[in-house]
C-alpha cells in the first residue's frame, strides 16, 4: 500500500509545476541537504546557498529566494521516492516543533469525552451518556469564536457547579482567551518524513492519527509557508490525565511532516491555508479502513492572527518554529468490529495517508514507537556535516 503512495504524482501538489517547494534529503557522505523541487520533478541541492531550511525561511521573499538559488542537480524525485536515491527527510531542521490543540469544535468535544471516560473507550454506556450531555449543550459551538461573550457564557455553563459542572480543562482552551500550545517534538531533528515509519504507543488501547495543516513560521512570527503533519496521539493517556499530554504526544516517531514545505507566493498564500482541506485515510493489514476530511475553514483560532501571535507573545524562536494547527478529525470507529466499543486504535502496519491538493501527500507506516529508527543526526553531527562542506561561512 505504501509503495503506491510513493510516486511523484501522489507525492506532489496538484499544481506542483508552479509551486515553490523545499525539502531535505540525506545524501550519503554529505548528510542532510536542502533541496528545491523543480517544475519537472527533479531536485536541486541548494545547501551551498541555504544550509538550512530555517535560513531560507528568514529571507524577505523565501519563495523568490528558493527559485533563484543556484545548486547541484540531484536528478529525479522519483529516485528518492523509490529508494534508489538519497533518503527523504522531514522538510524542516532548526525550527522548534510546536502544536496547538482544541482549535476545532469537534476536537474540544472529543477531548471532553475522553477526559470524562478517563481513557476507558470501551465503556460504551458511559460514553453514550457523556456524549449526550456534552453535545446537547454545545450543539451550536461550531458558530462560536473563542473569547467572545457567547463563548465565555457557554464556558461558564459547562464548568459551573450550577451548570454541567464538567472539568474546565478542555472547555477553557476551546472557548476561552488562550489556546492550548505545547511542544510536539522536544528533540531536534526528530520528526520523520514522507515514506518513513511513524510511531504509536503499542501499550495503549486508544491511539489515533491527527492529520493537520502545519504552519512554517519565521523568527519574526510570520507564516511563510506550510506543510502537512501527523500529530500522532495516545488518547488513552491524554484522557487519563491532561498532565500526561507530553507523554501522549511527544514520543519517538510521533511527529511526521512532509512531503515538502510549500512557500507562499502568488499561487499559494495565507488565504490558501485558511481554507485548505486536509484529507485522512488509514488502511490496515486487517482490511480496516477509516477516512475523513479536516477543513481548515472550521478552525476557531486563526493560524496567523491568533495562534502564531500567541506563540510569539510568550517566546522567541530565533530559528523559526513550525506549528501543528489542530484537527477537526478524531477517528472513533470500533477497530475490533462494529458495536464492540473498542474505539479506534492503531495496529502495526497501518498506512496513514494525509493529503491535500495544495500540499501533496504525507504517507507513513505505523510501528510501535520503540521500533522507530531514531534520527541519525544529532544537532552537533548535523552542524559538523555542514561545516565540512564549507557552507557555514558568512
Amino acid at each position: 500500500m505504501l509503495e503506491k503512495l510513493l510516486t511523484v504524482k501522489s507525492t506532489l501538489p496538484k499544481d506542483a509545476a508552479v509551486a515553490a517547494l523545499v525539502g531535505r534529503v540525506d545524501r550519503p557522505g554529505l548528510g542532510p541537504s536542502v533541496v528545491r523541487v523543480n517544475s519537472d520533478a527533479t531536485l536541486t541541492d541548494i545547501t551551498a546557498t541555504f544550509p538550512t531550511v530555517s535560513t531560507l525561511c528568514e529571507q524577505s521573499d523565501p519563495a523568490a529566494a528558493l527559485r533563484a538559488a543556484q545548486g547541484e542537480n540531484l536528478g529525479e524525485l522519483a529516485a528518492v521516492l523509490n529508494g534508489t536515491g538519497p533518503r527523504l527527510l522531514a522538510p524542516i531542521d532548526l525550527q522548534v516543533v510546536k502544536a496547538a490543540g482544541v482549535t476545532f469544535p469537534v476536537s474540544m468535544i472529543e477531548r471532553m469525552i475522553e477526559e470524562a471516560l478517563r481513557g476507558d473507550m470501551a465503556n460504551s454506556s458511559k460514553r453514550a451518556e457523556v456524549i449526550g450531555r456534552i453535545k446537547d449543550s454545545v450543539g451550536s459551538i461550531s458558530a462560536l469564536t473563542p473569547a467572545t461573550p457567547e463563548a465565555l457564557k457557554l464556558l461558564q455553563y459547562l464548568t459551573d457547579v450550577n451548570g454541567l459542572n464538567l472539568s474546565a480543562t478542555y472547555p477553557q482552551v476551546g472557548l476561552g482567551e488562550k489556546a492550548e500550545l505545547f511542544t510536539k517534538q522536544a528533540v531536534s531533528l526528530a520528526s520523520v518524513g514522507h515514506g518513513a515509519e511513524a510511531g504509536y504507543n503499542a501499550d495503549s488501547k486508544w491511539t489515533n492519527p491527527e492529520p493537520e495543516l502545519v504552519s512554517v513560521i519565521n523568527s519574526y512570527g510570520t507564516i511563510v509557508g506550510a506543510t502537512l503533519g501527523n500529530d500522532v496521539n495516545d488518547r488513552y493517556l491524554e484522557g487519563l490525565s491532561a498532565l500526561l499530554l507530553g507523554v501522549a504526544k511527544d514520543r519517538r516517531g510521533s511527529s511526521a511532516l512532509g512531503p515538502f514545505v510549500r512557500l507562499f507566493d502568488d499561487n499559494f498564500t495565507l488565504a490558501s491555508i485558511r481554507t485548505i482541506k486536509v484529507n485522512l485515510s488509514v488502511d490496515g493489514t486487517d482490511s480496516f479502513h477509516e477516512d475523513g476530511v479536516n477543513s481548515m475553514d472550521e478552525i476557531r483560532r486563526d493560524p496567523q492572527d491568533v495562534l502564531a501571535k500567541q506563540l510569539f507573545d510568550i517566546h522567541d524562536y530565533p530559528d523559526g518554529v513550525v506549528l501543528f494547527n489542530g484537527t477537526g478529525i478524531v477517528p472513533n470507529s470500533d477497530r475490533s468490529g462494529p458495536g464492540s466499543g473498542s474505539g479506534f486504535f492503531h495496529k502495526t502496519g497501518d498506512v496513514v495517508h494525509i493529503f491535500a491538493d495544495e500540499l501533496g501527500s504525507l504517507a507513513n507506516v505505523m510501528v510501535p514507537t520503540g521500533e522507530v529508527r531514531m534520527h541519525e543526526h544529532s544537532m552537533f553531527a548535523f552542524m559538523s556535516a555542514l561545516a565540512q562542506r564549507g557552507v557555514l561561512d558568512s
